[in-house]
């Protein structure tokens, strides 16, 4: 079967296209300037040079890489950071703090003390030894907290792992043989930098074991090969089959230390993800009164066509409160630009033409004003400012903290940025359709007699 082209890959074929044509079209002409008319010898080495310059300046920027700090303090400086943005947000919007719930869950990260903690967790029907046992299986030189969960049911509404076992500095999942489906679930749930290990009875396996771990081996993950730990069942050779675990326990400093950056990794990206459902409920407000606001400029003075630099400039405030709201301090010049680029890529997927033709479908409305070509026009305003708002939000979410963003990057990235805006609008057509037709009848009422 062929491949399906992305959408990534059809929009940058033309660009790619275009590339090779100018660099193609550069080297000829370089060739024929170096050899014909200044008769440099060797010129085909130059040809090179150039065609490796063209391609050097021609090749496509990389997106920005959120680098993980590899430090507790470098945690603990990105989750300060989310808290301040947490406080300027919540001041902006006259919303009561949450700094003293979080400042509590972040300080109970970081005052995790010894000893370290094994959780044992078995998937539903399957028997696990007793706490006594598990506990003397594991003891070692250094003191150890066994946390032993409920087993694991293999129907379930909410197919989350559970919080008491992603708190713990490693576990134990012991799993029945053959695995359900519903055990794959679960290992897809055990976070990735969480040591543990698998347990698996061989059971009434042990006489075809071979071709049973092969087909184990075939239903694993990669990540499990290695932490996969096979008992036979009897008691007085669980310890010899728990030595990984035991050995990796052996290092308790190191272990606490792996688990705090891993704690509050999960807390930085918990955070992240509530900071931005508050922006986006913050940003809907903003878009809402902008697309009116911009509307009702376009029809107080129509103009012939919609004019990109018109439309950007009617939503210097909308952008300039886009910056406050996912505190990217750039200035009024960039984003502009950045509004431009996106406004851009918007006209060039036929926004307009495809709002333009859904709004002669709602004619019916309100014949007597949905049939102006002021108020057509302006109703397209509001909709590609939505648009430009919706995609020029992703962007800043993508691009939050970062200094000073790359305007050629986005240029790239435009196309798809606002392909994925319009079709989420498109979805919410129905709902801005009701809107525009209050807000038709609202510029109808206001109109003097």
């Amino acid at each position: 079967m062929l491949p399906v082209p992305s959408l990534g890959s059809l929009i940058d074929q033309p660009r790619l296209l275009r590339t090779i044509a100018v660099a193609g079209g550069s080297v000829i002409a370089a060739q024929w300037a170096l050899t014909d008319l200044l008769h440099i010898p060797g010129g085909g080495l130059g040809v090179v040079a150039i065609g490796g310059g063209l391609w050097w300046l021609s090749r496509p920027a990389k997106p920005p890489v959120f680098k993980a700090p590899s430090t507790v303090e470098g945690w603990l400086k990105r989750c300060d950071a989310v808290l301040d943005q947490f406080a300027a947000l919540e001041e902006q919007a006259d919303a009561a703090s949450s700094r003293a719930e979080r400042q509590l869950a972040l300080d109970a990260v970081v005052q995790r003390s010894e000893p370290l903690s094994v959780g044992v967790v078995a998937s539903e029907g399957v028997g696990l030894p007793k706490t006594s046992v598990l506990q003397q299986s594991l003891a070692g030189l250094h003191p150890l907290s066994l946390c032993v969960g409920q087993p694991l049911p293999s129907v379930s509404d909410d197919w989350v792992w559970p919080t008491a076992l992603q708190e713990q500095d490693a576990l134990l999942f012991v799993l029945p043989l053959p695995l359900r489906a519903s055990d794959l679930l679960r290992l897809q749930q055990v976070p990735e930098r969480q040591p543990a290990w698998l347990v698996v009875n061989q059971g009434e396996c042990i006489d075809a074991w071979p071709q049973a771990q092969e087909a184990l081996l075939a239903q694993l993950p990669e990540r499990w090969h290695q932490h996969l730990l096979v008992w036979d069942g009897q008691l007085d050779q669980l310890r010899t089959v728990l030595l990984p675990t035991r050995q990796w326990l052996e290092q308790p400093s190191q272990g606490m230390e792996l688990t705090r950056q891993r704690l509050l990794e999960n807390l930085h990206r918990q955070w992240q993800t509530e900071l931005e459902s508050l922006r986006r409920d913050r940003f809907r407000g903003l878009l809402l009164r902008s697309q009116w606001l911009v509307a009702g400029a376009v029809l107080a003075s129509p103009l012939p066509s919609m004019d990109l630099l018109a439309v950007a400039a009617g939503n210097g405030l909308m952008l300039k409160e886009m910056g406050e709201i996912w505190g990217c301090r750039w200035s009024p010049e960039v984003l502009q630009v950045a509004a431009r680029h996106l406004a851009g890529a918007a006209l060039a997927q036929g926004v307009l033409e495809w709002s333009g033709q859904a709004l002669l479908g709602l004619a019916k409305l309100d014949g007597s004003s949905w049939l102006v070509a002021g108020v057509m026009q302006a109703l397209s305003a509001a909709y590609l400012t939505r648009v430009v708002g919706a995609s020029m939000a992703d962007w800043m979410a993508l691009n939050a903290g970062v200094a000073e963003p790359d305007l050629e990057l986005l240029k790239q990235q435009a196309p798809l940025l606002v392909a994925k805006a319009a079709e989420q609008e498109r979805l919410n057509w129905q709902g801005f359709a009701q809107q525009a037709g209050q807000w038709v009848q609202e510029q109808a009422a206001a109109k003097p007699a």
